[in-house]
């Protein structure tokens, strides 16, 4: 596909559409619907004389089970144009370089995807060898969204989009940048190959010091969709270097997250140094706190999820319990939420749902049932499964 899909009015409101997936509460995207064509038009032309600026968006901080995050929201016209890259270019040119077991953000995978193909390395491990016996690294990137640098990404991914399609890959990219005026021309040296922090950077550092006189060509805004489509892509250096220069059978990576499987120790322990080279080859840092290397006999956890694998070759799968009393703490929240009428029933249900779509399976019959007398005691509704998918129904 050409360059002239960015102004394909069909693409544009498909672009919109997705854009609206769960956001149609909201007032900025409830404006843009009622002139939504006239909104379009503006953007088309826009892009046709390529003066597409993106605009700036909400910004807050989040903590999530005590790691703290610096989210980015984009305003509802920027979505629209992220969506129509995305989908229609930026993905498809990506995939090819992506490794099968890559499982964040894509379509077909996913979360259950990158456990499901976890497990099944422990299973084929085992049919190889008939054994416990062996090693499991885990590899954290530290600040994984904040070390991107941009010129990185110009370098590994103009090459594989259309010309005509760069300036607006390079005018998201731009947006990315961060103001460090405040900063000397040595700090802002050592910034582009010392680990970057954001959300230190967004608490610390007063406004009247962004002057917009110097910007960090680095970081990567979290919740972007662009940002998204480079997380997935960004580390393919490190997985080449384990799959075919070390020639690891058994390796995946979401996102950030890896894990290598190997029948020696020492082995495994060389890959783990590479990989650490491979990263500072592009800029990223590994969290040496988290990285770690455990016998696959042992109990592990991996994407929330613990595992351990049996001298038979079975695989036992078991929710870490702090996730559950993390979710009734959760759920709590939503409910003071929905009285304050801060927060719509409807996502409490659809966030409630995928928690439980994601969980349940590997969940004892007793946490199923007090996270479903928790909800129906807090919403007087009740969570019904049927065909692994949620029904909501009212109490009688």
């Amino acid at each position: 596909m050409d360059e002239t899909y960015l102004t394909d009015m069909n693409l544009l409101y498909e672009g919109f559409r997705s854009s609206m997936k769960g956001s149609a509460w909201k007032e900025e995207p409830q404006r843009f619907e009622l002139d939504v064509l006239s909104e379009l038009v503006k953007l088309r032309k826009e892009i046709e004389t390529r003066t597409y600026r993106t605009m700036e968006g909400s910004e807050f901080t989040l903590n999530e089970r005590g790691k703290i995050r610096h989210i980015h929201g984009g305003r509802i016209r920027d979505r629209v144009i992220r969506h129509v890259l995305c989908d229609n270019e930026l993905q498809e040119a990506l995939h090819p370089y992506l490794i099968y077991n890559n499982g964040a953000s894509q379509k077909g995978k996913g979360l259950s995807f990158a456990r499901k193909m976890f497990e099944r390395d422990l299973h084929n491990y085992w049919l190889k060898y008939r054994t416990n016996e062996g090693y499991v690294g885990f590899v954290d990137l530290s600040k994984f969204y904040d070390n991107i640098q941009h010129d990185k990404i110009r370098e590994m991914v103009f090459p594989k989009i259309n010309e005509g399609s760069r300036w607006l890959m390079d005018e998201v990219i731009r947006s990315f940048e961060l103001d460090v005026s405040y900063m000397s021309d040595d700090e802002y040296s050592r910034s582009m190959t010392e680990k970057f922090d954001s959300v230190k950077y967004y608490t610390t550092v007063p406004g009247e010091a962004k002057t917009g006189e110097k910007f960090l060509k680095k970081s990567v805004n979290i919740g972007d969709q662009v940002s998204q489509n480079i997380g997935i892509f960004y580390p393919t250096r490190i997985d080449n270097y384990v799959k075919i220069v070390r020639g690891v059978k058994w390796y995946g990576r979401y996102m950030d997250d890896m894990y290598i499987i190997c029948r020696d120790r020492d082995e495994l322990k060389s890959i783990i140094e590479g990989i650490v080279n491979a990263a500072a080859e592009i800029g990223l840092f590994v969290n040496q706190k988290k990285t770690r290397i455990v016998k696959l006999s042992s109990t592990y956890k991996y994407l929330q999820i613990k595992y351990s694998l049996t001298n038979t070759g079975k695989v036992i799968k078991r929710i870490n319990p702090k996730n559950v009393t993390r979710q009734r703490r959760r759920m709590k929240a939503y409910k003071r939420q929905l009285d304050k009428g801060k927060m719509s029933y409807e996502d409490i249900f659809q966030s409630c749902r995928s928690w439980m779509g994601n969980y349940t399976p590997i969940m004892s019959r007793r946490q199923i049932k007090h996270i479903k007398s928790l909800y129906r005691n807090l919403f007087d509704k009740e969570l019904v499964w049927k065909q692994r998918s949620l029904l909501q129904t009212a109490v009688n």
